[in-house]
């Protein structure tokens, strides 16, 4: 037995996950540089479960992909926290073009 494998996430019909860009060409297809693109795209429904390891996704049309996917490829969507903030750094302004300020958290 490996002490050292996490449990498997159980999704369920009408869970929200995000997929994989990994192996996706559809998402690289406009990207410059592989290493700019997101690790995950979308925020797509479970519509089927397969099995255990294999689910139906609903996708957008333009996505060419069969809508059966391995769970490897995706993750569960967590939303927000209730009261978590998203705060901007101050705008600054430099020759008339407006910038941020990024900070370093200690």
């Amino acid at each position: 037995m490996n002490r050292n494998r996490k449990k498997a996430v159980e999704y369920k019909v009408e869970d929200r996950v995000l997929l994989s860009t990994k192996n996706l060409m559809w998402q690289m297809r406009n990207k410059k540089t592989k290493k700019l693109t997101k690790k995950f795209v979308g925020l797509y429904k479970i519509k089927k479960i397969i099995s255990e390891n294999v689910v139906g996704l609903e996708l957008l049309v333009s996505i060419k992909i069969h809508p059966m996917v391995n769970v490897s490829r995706i993750i569960l969507y967590q939303k927000q926290v209730e009261g978590q903030k998203k705060t901007l750094s101050p705008l600054v302004e430099i020759e008339k073009e407006k910038e941020y300020i990024a900070e370093k958290d200690t």
